[in-house]
C-alpha cells in the first residue's frame, strides 16, 4: 500500500500524537511544579496586557503537557483523569522529586506494575501515576 493514493491518504490522516491540555489555576506555578518533574518550557503564551503566560506547552522527552489558566477555580476533587508518567527507575525518580520538594505517595506494586508505581497531585489536584518503562 506504501506510494499508493491510499497509503498516503492514511498516513496524512494517521493521528501522531496525544498532548493533553489542562485548566489550572496558575500557568507560572503549574510551571515550576512540573519542572520539578523534568518538564521545560516548549512555548508560552501572555494574553495582552497580563505580565504572566495564560498558557505554556511543556515537554519531557517524548511526553508534553498544556496548561492553560482558566477563569474559574479547579475542584481538584472531580478531576477525572489520571496521567501516567513512565520512568525507568521508578525510586530513583521518588527519591528525586522528594528531594525538590514535591510530596510522592509510597510505591506500590499492583500486578500491572510489577517494579512499582507511585502518586503525585500537581497543585491543581491533577493525579500524575508515576511507573515504570
Amino acid at each position: 500500500m506504501e506510494g499508493t493514493r491510499e497509503g498516503v491518504v492514511a498516513e496524512r490522516t494517521t493521528l501522531h500524537s496525544l498532548v493533553p491540555l489542562v485548566q489550572v489555576h496558575s500557568v507560572p506555578r503549574s510551571i515550576e511544579f512540573y519542572a520539578k518533574l523534568g518538564f521545560r518550557v516548549s512555548s508560552t503564551q501572555p494574553r495582552e496586557g497580563d505580565s504572566e503566560p495564560v498558557w505554556a506547552w511543556l515537554q519531557a522527552g517524548g511526553a508534553h503537557l498544556m496548561v492553560s489558566r482558566t477563569g474559574e477555580s479547579v475542584d481538584s476533587g472531580r478531576q477525572a483523569v489520571l496521567f501516567y508518567l513512565y520512568t525507568p527507575d521508578v525510586d530513583a525518580f521518588r527519591t528525586e522529586l522528594i528531594a525538590k520538594g514535591v510530596q510522592a505517595g509510597v510505591i506500590e506494586c499492583p500486578f500491572w506494575a510489577p517494579r512499582g508505581e507511585f502518586r503525585v497531585e500537581d497543585p491543581d489536584g491533577y493525579v500524575l501515576m508515576v511507573t515504570h518503562t
